[in-house]
Protein backbone atom coordinates (compact mmCIF):
# COMPACT_ATOMS: atom_id res chain seq x y z
CA UNK A 1 0.00 0.00 0.00
CA UNK A 2 1.10 3.25 -0.65
CA UNK A 3 2.12 5.24 2.51
CA UNK A 4 0.25 8.68 1.70
CA UNK A 5 -2.61 6.58 1.81
CA UNK A 6 -2.69 7.52 5.46
CA UNK A 7 -2.48 11.03 4.98
CA UNK A 8 -5.11 10.93 2.24
CA UNK A 9 -7.63 8.65 3.71
CA UNK A 10 -6.89 7.01 6.71
CA UNK A 11 -9.89 5.63 6.25
CA UNK A 12 -9.48 3.62 3.97
CA UNK A 13 -5.96 2.91 4.57
CA UNK A 14 -7.28 1.47 8.03
CA UNK A 15 -9.34 -0.72 6.12
CA UNK A 16 -6.74 -1.81 3.67
CA UNK A 17 -3.70 -2.30 6.08
CA UNK A 18 -6.34 -4.89 8.07
CA UNK A 19 -6.58 -6.80 4.91
CA UNK A 20 -2.90 -6.92 4.47
CA UNK A 21 -3.00 -8.41 8.34
CA UNK A 22 -5.71 -10.54 7.45
CA UNK A 23 -3.82 -12.11 4.30
CA UNK A 24 -0.15 -12.39 5.94
CA UNK A 25 -1.85 -13.81 8.84
CA UNK A 26 -4.18 -16.45 7.56
CA UNK A 27 -4.03 -19.97 5.18
CA UNK A 28 -5.63 -19.04 2.79
CA UNK A 29 -7.07 -22.30 0.77
CA UNK A 30 -10.03 -20.32 -1.11
CA UNK A 31 -9.65 -22.60 -4.47
CA UNK A 32 -10.80 -19.66 -6.71
CA UNK A 33 -8.10 -17.07 -4.73
CA UNK A 34 -4.43 -16.56 -5.34
CA UNK A 35 -1.57 -13.68 -4.75
CA UNK A 36 -0.52 -11.66 -7.61
CA UNK A 37 3.12 -10.87 -8.28
CA UNK A 38 4.41 -7.68 -7.07
CA UNK A 39 5.14 -7.16 -10.58
CA UNK A 40 1.42 -7.50 -11.51
CA UNK A 41 0.37 -5.50 -8.55
CA UNK A 42 2.30 -2.40 -10.04
CA UNK A 43 1.04 -3.01 -13.31
CA UNK A 44 -2.58 -2.43 -11.80
CA UNK A 45 -1.56 0.73 -10.07
CA UNK A 46 -0.87 2.61 -12.77
CA UNK A 47 -2.00 5.52 -14.53
CA UNK A 48 -3.55 3.32 -17.26
CA UNK A 49 -6.81 3.88 -14.53
CA UNK A 50 -7.23 7.27 -15.94
CA UNK A 51 -7.66 6.31 -19.81
CA UNK A 52 -10.54 5.62 -21.24
CA UNK A 53 -10.30 3.39 -24.43
CA UNK A 54 -13.42 2.11 -26.32
CA UNK A 55 -13.21 -0.36 -29.28
CA UNK A 56 -10.20 -2.22 -29.88
CA UNK A 57 -6.28 -1.40 -30.79
CA UNK A 58 -5.94 0.29 -33.98
CA UNK A 59 -10.11 0.98 -33.63
CA UNK A 60 -10.77 3.09 -30.53
CA UNK A 61 -13.29 5.50 -30.54
CA UNK A 62 -11.07 7.58 -28.59
CA UNK A 63 -7.77 9.79 -28.68
CA UNK A 64 -4.75 9.50 -27.30
CA UNK A 65 -4.98 5.50 -27.02
CA UNK A 66 -1.17 4.94 -28.86
CA UNK A 67 -0.27 3.39 -25.10
CA UNK A 68 -2.87 1.72 -24.32
CA UNK A 69 -2.96 -0.08 -27.78
CA UNK A 70 0.85 -1.26 -27.30
CA UNK A 71 -0.33 -2.29 -24.02
CA UNK A 72 -3.74 -4.41 -25.04
CA UNK A 73 -1.66 -6.02 -28.38
CA UNK A 74 0.93 -7.20 -25.70
CA UNK A 75 -2.02 -9.13 -23.37
CA UNK A 76 -3.61 -10.79 -26.16
CA UNK A 77 -0.11 -12.02 -28.24
CA UNK A 78 1.16 -12.91 -24.90
CA UNK A 79 -2.34 -15.07 -24.13
CA UNK A 80 -2.49 -16.75 -27.68
CA UNK A 81 1.10 -17.37 -27.13
CA UNK A 82 0.41 -18.95 -24.00
CA UNK A 83 -2.56 -21.11 -24.84
CA UNK A 84 -2.17 -21.65 -28.52
CA UNK A 85 -5.73 -19.83 -29.52
CA UNK A 86 -6.24 -18.47 -32.49
CA UNK A 87 -7.93 -15.31 -31.28
CA UNK A 88 -7.95 -13.53 -27.29
CA UNK A 89 -10.10 -10.50 -25.93
CA UNK A 90 -9.07 -9.71 -22.98
CA UNK A 91 -11.50 -7.11 -22.13
CA UNK A 92 -14.17 -8.78 -20.16
CA UNK A 93 -14.16 -7.72 -16.63
CA UNK A 94 -14.63 -10.61 -14.91
CA UNK A 95 -15.40 -14.62 -15.60
CA UNK A 96 -19.29 -14.36 -15.68
CA UNK A 97 -18.91 -11.36 -17.68
CA UNK A 98 -16.73 -13.46 -20.39
CA UNK A 99 -19.56 -16.22 -19.99
CA UNK A 100 -22.01 -13.24 -20.89
CA UNK A 101 -20.14 -11.97 -24.05
CA UNK A 102 -20.09 -15.69 -25.03
CA UNK A 103 -23.36 -17.06 -24.77
CA UNK A 104 -24.89 -13.28 -26.06
CA UNK A 105 -22.42 -14.18 -28.89
CA UNK A 106 -23.96 -18.05 -30.27
CA UNK A 107 -27.86 -17.73 -28.60
CA UNK A 108 -30.82 -15.30 -28.38
CA UNK A 109 -32.77 -15.17 -25.63
CA UNK A 110 -34.52 -18.75 -24.92
CA UNK A 111 -32.00 -20.37 -26.97
CA UNK A 112 -31.51 -23.98 -25.21
CA UNK A 113 -28.50 -24.48 -22.98
CA UNK A 114 -26.68 -27.86 -21.31
CA UNK A 115 -24.77 -27.35 -18.17
CA UNK A 116 -23.62 -28.87 -15.34
CA UNK A 117 -25.47 -27.01 -12.01
CA UNK A 118 -24.31 -24.91 -9.63
CA UNK A 119 -25.08 -27.61 -6.84
CA UNK A 120 -22.86 -29.83 -8.76
CA UNK A 121 -20.31 -28.03 -9.50
CA UNK A 122 -21.01 -25.86 -12.10
CA UNK A 123 -20.83 -22.02 -11.86
CA UNK A 124 -23.16 -19.52 -11.53
CA UNK A 125 -23.46 -18.61 -14.69
CA UNK A 126 -23.99 -21.63 -16.32
CA UNK A 127 -27.71 -21.66 -15.38
CA UNK A 128 -28.64 -20.56 -11.83
CA UNK A 129 -32.11 -19.36 -11.83
CA UNK A 130 -31.04 -15.97 -10.12
CA UNK A 131 -28.17 -15.76 -12.96
CA UNK A 132 -29.15 -13.57 -16.23
CA UNK A 133 -28.00 -17.24 -17.82
CA UNK A 134 -30.91 -18.89 -15.94
CA UNK A 135 -33.11 -15.77 -16.66
CA UNK A 136 -32.49 -15.51 -20.22
CA UNK A 137 -31.95 -18.51 -21.40
CA UNK A 138 -33.44 -22.36 -21.59
CA UNK A 139 -31.48 -24.30 -19.34
CA UNK A 140 -31.12 -27.91 -19.09
CA UNK A 141 -28.44 -29.94 -16.87
CA UNK A 142 -26.24 -33.11 -16.73
CA UNK A 143 -25.70 -34.32 -13.66
CA UNK A 144 -22.33 -35.80 -11.98
CA UNK A 145 -22.48 -39.83 -11.92
CA UNK A 146 -24.11 -40.73 -8.41
CA UNK A 147 -21.42 -42.94 -7.81
CA UNK A 148 -18.65 -42.27 -8.47
CA UNK A 149 -19.13 -38.29 -8.50
CA UNK A 150 -17.75 -37.75 -11.73
CA UNK A 151 -18.56 -36.53 -15.18
CA UNK A 152 -20.81 -39.48 -16.77
CA UNK A 153 -19.87 -39.04 -20.77
CA UNK A 154 -22.85 -41.34 -21.48
CA UNK A 155 -25.30 -39.86 -19.91
CA UNK A 156 -24.16 -36.36 -21.20
CA UNK A 157 -24.34 -37.42 -23.99
CA UNK A 158 -28.03 -38.92 -23.93
CA UNK A 159 -29.20 -35.79 -22.53
CA UNK A 160 -27.56 -33.80 -25.41
CA UNK A 161 -29.88 -36.06 -27.43
CA UNK A 162 -32.70 -35.45 -25.78
CA UNK A 163 -32.36 -31.77 -25.20
CA UNK A 164 -30.93 -31.04 -28.41
CA UNK A 165 -29.11 -27.59 -26.93
CA UNK A 166 -27.50 -24.78 -28.99
CA UNK A 167 -24.58 -24.39 -26.30
CA UNK A 168 -23.08 -27.67 -23.96
CA UNK A 169 -20.83 -26.01 -21.39
CA UNK A 170 -18.06 -27.70 -19.45
CA UNK A 171 -15.60 -26.35 -17.34
CA UNK A 172 -16.65 -26.15 -13.54
CA UNK A 173 -16.62 -24.07 -9.82
CA UNK A 174 -16.04 -26.88 -7.87
CA UNK A 175 -14.75 -30.22 -9.81
CA UNK A 176 -11.79 -32.30 -8.67
CA UNK A 177 -10.95 -34.38 -11.94
CA UNK A 178 -9.48 -34.45 -15.69
CA UNK A 179 -12.24 -33.42 -17.83
CA UNK A 180 -11.84 -34.85 -21.43
CA UNK A 181 -12.88 -31.86 -23.57
CA UNK A 182 -12.53 -34.20 -26.81
CA UNK A 183 -15.28 -36.09 -25.54
CA UNK A 184 -17.52 -33.34 -25.11
CA UNK A 185 -16.47 -31.74 -28.53
CA UNK A 186 -17.98 -35.22 -29.90
CA UNK A 187 -21.20 -35.00 -28.03
CA UNK A 188 -21.63 -31.17 -29.04
CA UNK A 189 -20.88 -32.24 -33.02
CA UNK A 190 -23.62 -35.16 -32.80
CA UNK A 191 -26.01 -32.43 -31.59
CA UNK A 192 -25.20 -29.38 -33.73
CA UNK A 193 -24.44 -27.04 -30.65
CA UNK A 194 -21.24 -24.81 -30.02
CA UNK A 195 -19.08 -25.90 -26.94
CA UNK A 196 -18.09 -23.44 -24.82
CA UNK A 197 -15.07 -24.09 -22.02
CA UNK A 198 -15.41 -22.39 -18.77
CA UNK A 199 -12.00 -22.80 -17.36
CA UNK A 200 -11.99 -20.53 -15.35
CA UNK A 201 -10.50 -22.24 -12.52
CA UNK A 202 -8.13 -25.05 -14.43
CA UNK A 203 -6.29 -22.10 -17.00
CA UNK A 204 -2.94 -22.11 -15.08
CA UNK A 205 -2.85 -25.94 -15.49
CA UNK A 206 -3.94 -26.08 -18.79
CA UNK A 207 -1.05 -23.45 -19.97
CA UNK A 208 1.92 -25.63 -18.89
CA UNK A 209 0.24 -28.39 -20.23
CA UNK A 210 -0.83 -30.58 -16.96
CA UNK A 211 -4.26 -30.58 -18.03
CA UNK A 212 -6.16 -31.20 -21.28
CA UNK A 213 -6.52 -28.18 -22.82
CA UNK A 214 -9.99 -27.19 -24.68
CA UNK A 215 -8.24 -24.63 -27.38
CA UNK A 216 -9.20 -26.07 -30.80
CA UNK A 217 -11.69 -28.25 -29.31
CA UNK A 218 -14.16 -26.11 -27.86
CA UNK A 219 -15.23 -22.99 -30.90
CA UNK A 220 -15.35 -20.79 -27.12
CA UNK A 221 -13.06 -20.83 -24.11
CA UNK A 222 -13.92 -18.64 -21.22
CA UNK A 223 -11.84 -18.05 -18.05
CA UNK A 224 -10.79 -15.83 -15.43
CA UNK A 225 -7.36 -14.17 -14.97
CA UNK A 226 -7.02 -14.77 -11.37
CA UNK A 227 -7.08 -17.74 -10.23
CA UNK A 228 -4.27 -20.56 -11.06
CA UNK A 229 -3.22 -18.06 -13.57
CA UNK A 230 -2.22 -15.64 -10.85
CA UNK A 231 -2.63 -12.81 -12.28
CA UNK A 232 -5.30 -9.29 -11.53
CA UNK A 233 -9.12 -9.74 -10.75
CA UNK A 234 -10.90 -9.95 -14.42
CA UNK A 235 -11.79 -12.23 -17.67
CA UNK A 236 -10.64 -13.40 -20.68
CA UNK A 237 -12.23 -15.08 -23.80
CA UNK A 238 -10.01 -17.44 -26.27
CA UNK A 239 -11.78 -18.59 -29.37
CA UNK A 240 -11.61 -20.22 -32.93
CA UNK A 241 -11.18 -17.76 -35.82
CA UNK A 242 -14.39 -17.99 -37.11
CA UNK A 243 -15.69 -17.07 -34.32
CA UNK A 244 -13.75 -13.60 -33.33
CA UNK A 245 -15.80 -10.82 -34.93
CA UNK A 246 -18.45 -12.08 -33.27
CA UNK A 247 -17.15 -12.08 -29.70
CA UNK A 248 -15.13 -8.78 -29.84
CA UNK A 249 -18.72 -7.47 -31.04
CA UNK A 250 -20.36 -9.80 -28.04
CA UNK A 251 -17.76 -7.88 -25.60
CA UNK A 252 -18.10 -4.50 -26.90
CA UNK A 253 -19.99 -3.10 -27.67
CA UNK A 254 -22.73 -5.75 -26.74
CA UNK A 255 -21.78 -6.26 -23.27
CA UNK A 256 -18.99 -3.58 -21.69
CA UNK A 257 -18.04 -0.04 -22.51
CA UNK A 258 -14.68 1.10 -21.93
CA UNK A 259 -12.35 -1.49 -21.06
CA UNK A 260 -10.10 -1.45 -17.23
CA UNK A 261 -6.41 -0.96 -18.84
CA UNK A 262 -4.85 -1.01 -15.29
CA UNK A 263 -6.22 -4.11 -15.64
CA UNK A 264 -5.30 -5.09 -18.39
CA UNK A 265 -1.89 -4.21 -18.02
CA UNK A 266 -1.51 -6.73 -15.10
CA UNK A 267 -3.34 -9.52 -17.34
CA UNK A 268 -0.49 -9.10 -19.73
CA UNK A 269 2.23 -9.12 -16.72
CA UNK A 270 0.82 -12.27 -15.51
CA UNK A 271 0.59 -13.88 -19.18
CA UNK A 272 4.32 -12.88 -19.33
CA UNK A 273 5.31 -14.30 -15.79
CA UNK A 274 3.31 -18.10 -17.38
CA UNK A 275 5.25 -18.24 -20.44
CA UNK A 276 7.99 -18.76 -17.82
CA UNK A 277 9.96 -22.18 -16.86
CA UNK A 278 9.16 -21.29 -13.17
CA UNK A 279 5.55 -20.75 -13.49
CA UNK A 280 5.26 -24.72 -14.74
CA UNK A 281 7.61 -25.71 -11.71
CA UNK A 282 4.74 -23.85 -9.89
CA UNK A 283 1.56 -25.30 -10.89
CA UNK A 284 3.24 -28.30 -10.49
CA UNK A 285 3.54 -27.71 -6.93
CA UNK A 286 0.06 -26.68 -6.50
CA UNK A 287 -1.09 -30.10 -8.03
CA UNK A 288 1.61 -32.30 -5.66
CA UNK A 289 0.09 -29.86 -2.64
CA UNK A 290 -3.14 -30.13 -3.68
CA UNK A 291 -2.68 -34.47 -3.64
CA UNK A 292 -1.08 -34.27 -0.70
CA UNK A 293 -4.04 -32.23 0.97
CA UNK A 294 -6.47 -34.18 -0.36
CA UNK A 295 -4.36 -37.37 0.82
CA UNK A 296 -3.97 -36.03 4.53
CA UNK A 297 -7.80 -35.04 5.11
CA UNK A 298 -8.66 -38.52 4.05
CA UNK A 299 -6.24 -40.34 6.62
CA UNK A 300 -7.69 -38.37 9.17
CA UNK A 301 -10.76 -39.64 8.62
CA UNK A 302 -12.65 -36.91 5.86
CA UNK A 303 -14.27 -38.00 2.77
CA UNK A 304 -13.05 -36.33 -0.45
CA UNK A 305 -15.99 -36.09 -2.90
CA UNK A 306 -15.24 -38.59 -5.93
CA UNK A 307 -12.48 -39.72 -3.68
CA UNK A 308 -9.54 -37.36 -4.59
CA UNK A 309 -8.08 -34.97 -7.14
CA UNK A 310 -6.40 -34.39 -10.22
CA UNK A 311 -6.42 -30.44 -9.91
CA UNK A 312 -6.23 -27.51 -7.66
CA UNK A 313 -9.02 -28.17 -5.61
CA UNK A 314 -10.92 -30.58 -3.74
CA UNK A 315 -14.63 -30.91 -1.50
CA UNK A 316 -14.84 -32.02 1.47
CA UNK A 317 -18.25 -33.83 2.42
CA UNK A 318 -18.98 -32.96 6.10
CA UNK A 319 -21.60 -35.12 6.43
CA UNK A 320 -20.26 -37.64 8.45
CA UNK A 321 -19.15 -35.11 11.20
CA UNK A 322 -22.75 -33.59 11.47
CA UNK A 323 -21.23 -30.34 10.51
CA UNK A 324 -22.80 -27.72 7.56
CA UNK A 325 -20.19 -26.23 5.49
CA UNK A 326 -21.23 -22.76 7.24
CA UNK A 327 -20.46 -23.91 10.56
CA UNK A 328 -17.39 -25.59 9.25
CA UNK A 329 -16.21 -22.19 7.67
CA UNK A 330 -16.69 -20.11 10.39
CA UNK A 331 -14.67 -22.68 12.92
CA UNK A 332 -11.87 -22.19 10.14
CA UNK A 333 -11.98 -18.43 10.01
CA UNK A 334 -11.73 -18.58 14.00
CA UNK A 335 -8.38 -19.99 13.59
CA UNK A 336 -7.05 -18.40 10.40
CA UNK A 337 -7.61 -20.72 8.05
CA UNK A 338 -9.77 -19.13 5.16
CA UNK A 339 -12.16 -21.36 3.41
CA UNK A 340 -15.52 -21.45 1.80
CA UNK A 341 -18.54 -23.49 2.21
CA UNK A 342 -20.05 -25.24 -0.76
CA UNK A 343 -22.83 -27.76 -2.21
CA UNK A 344 -21.08 -30.65 -1.91
CA UNK A 345 -22.89 -33.62 -5.13
CA UNK A 346 -26.95 -34.31 -4.59
CA UNK A 347 -26.65 -31.46 -1.32
CA UNK A 348 -29.29 -32.02 1.33
CA UNK A 349 -29.14 -28.76 2.81
CA UNK A 350 -29.49 -25.13 1.04
CA UNK A 351 -26.46 -23.41 -0.35
CA UNK A 352 -26.44 -20.60 2.62
CA UNK A 353 -25.57 -24.01 4.49
CA UNK A 354 -24.18 -26.41 2.32
CA UNK A 355 -22.75 -29.51 3.94
CA UNK A 356 -18.91 -29.65 2.15
CA UNK A 357 -16.22 -27.07 2.44
CA UNK A 358 -14.07 -26.06 -0.93
CA UNK A 359 -10.21 -26.41 0.02
CA UNK A 360 -7.68 -25.28 -2.98
CA UNK A 361 -3.71 -24.75 -3.21
CA UNK A 362 -3.06 -22.16 -5.68
CA UNK A 363 -2.40 -19.06 -2.80
CA UNK A 364 -0.47 -21.26 -0.46
CA UNK A 365 1.85 -22.64 -3.05
CA UNK A 366 2.23 -19.35 -3.94
CA UNK A 367 3.44 -17.65 -0.63
CA UNK A 368 5.64 -20.87 -0.70
CA UNK A 369 3.93 -23.63 0.91
CA UNK A 370 5.07 -27.43 0.18
CA UNK A 371 3.88 -30.72 1.24
CA UNK A 372 5.15 -30.65 4.58
CA UNK A 373 2.87 -27.56 5.89
CA UNK A 374 -0.19 -28.76 2.98
CA UNK A 375 0.10 -32.36 5.33
CA UNK A 376 0.36 -30.04 8.86
CA UNK A 377 -2.96 -27.87 7.02
CA UNK A 378 -4.52 -30.84 6.76
CA UNK A 379 -3.68 -32.03 10.25
CA UNK A 380 -5.06 -28.69 11.76
CA UNK A 381 -8.10 -28.52 9.50
CA UNK A 382 -9.14 -32.26 10.45
CA UNK A 383 -8.68 -30.88 14.46
CA UNK A 384 -10.96 -27.80 13.69
CA UNK A 385 -13.72 -30.08 12.46
CA UNK A 386 -13.70 -32.70 14.94
CA UNK A 387 -14.09 -30.01 17.90
CA UNK A 388 -15.49 -27.13 16.48
CA UNK A 389 -16.87 -25.82 19.59
CA UNK A 390 -13.63 -26.09 21.34
CA UNK A 391 -12.43 -22.77 22.64
CA UNK A 392 -9.11 -24.53 24.18
CA UNK A 393 -8.60 -26.38 20.80
CA UNK A 394 -9.25 -23.70 18.73
CA UNK A 395 -6.97 -20.87 20.13
CA UNK A 396 -3.79 -23.41 20.51
CA UNK A 397 -4.91 -24.07 16.22
CA UNK A 398 -5.06 -20.76 16.21
CA UNK A 399 -1.45 -20.12 17.53
CA UNK A 400 0.07 -22.82 15.18
CA UNK A 401 -1.59 -20.89 12.06
CA UNK A 402 0.07 -18.00 13.27
CA UNK A 403 3.61 -19.18 13.78
CA UNK A 404 4.00 -21.05 10.37
CA UNK A 405 2.43 -18.05 8.25
CA UNK A 406 4.85 -16.28 9.53
CA UNK A 407 7.87 -17.83 7.51
CA UNK A 408 5.87 -17.46 4.88
CA UNK A 409 5.05 -13.64 3.66
CA UNK A 410 2.34 -12.81 1.01
CA UNK A 411 4.30 -11.62 -2.39
CA UNK A 412 5.50 -7.88 -2.00
CA UNK A 413 4.58 -8.03 2.08
CA UNK A 414 7.12 -8.36 4.87
CA UNK A 415 6.21 -10.85 7.82
CA UNK A 416 3.19 -10.72 9.33
CA UNK A 417 4.53 -9.31 13.00
CA UNK A 418 6.10 -6.93 10.79
CA UNK A 419 2.95 -5.82 9.71
CA UNK A 420 1.22 -5.58 12.91
CA UNK A 421 3.95 -3.45 14.68
CA UNK A 422 3.73 -1.31 11.99
CA UNK A 423 -0.24 -0.86 12.34
CA UNK A 424 0.60 -0.40 16.14
CA UNK A 425 2.99 2.35 15.57
CA UNK A 426 0.24 3.97 13.45
CA UNK A 427 -2.12 3.79 16.74
CA UNK A 428 -4.58 1.73 15.06
CA UNK A 429 -7.48 0.43 17.35
CA UNK A 430 -7.87 -2.72 16.22
CA UNK A 431 -4.17 -4.01 15.54
CA UNK A 432 -4.46 -5.95 18.78
CA UNK A 433 -7.33 -7.83 17.52
CA UNK A 434 -5.84 -9.11 14.46
CA UNK A 435 -2.87 -10.60 16.40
Amino acid sequence: MDERLWSWDPEIAAAIAGEECRQAGTIELIASENFTSPAVMAAVGTVLTNKYAEGYPGRRYYGGCEWVDRVETIAIERAKQLFGAAHVNVQPHSGAQANMAAMLAVLSPGDRILSLSLQQGGHLSHGAPVNFSGRWFEIHFYHLHPETEQLDYDHIRARAHEVQPKLIICGYSAYSRTIDFARFREIADEVGAVLLADIAHIAGIVAVGLHPSPVGLAQIVTTTTHKTLRGPRGGMILCDADYAETIDKSVFPGTQGGPLMHIIAGKAVAFGEALQPSFRDYIARVLENARVLAETLQAEGLRIVSGGTDNHLMLVDLRPLGLSGRKAEKALDAVGITVNKNAIPNDPRPPAQASGIRLGTPAMTTRGFGPDEMRLTGQLIATVLRNPDDTATLERVRGQVRELVEHFPVPGLPPLSKIVHTMEAAQLGFAGELR
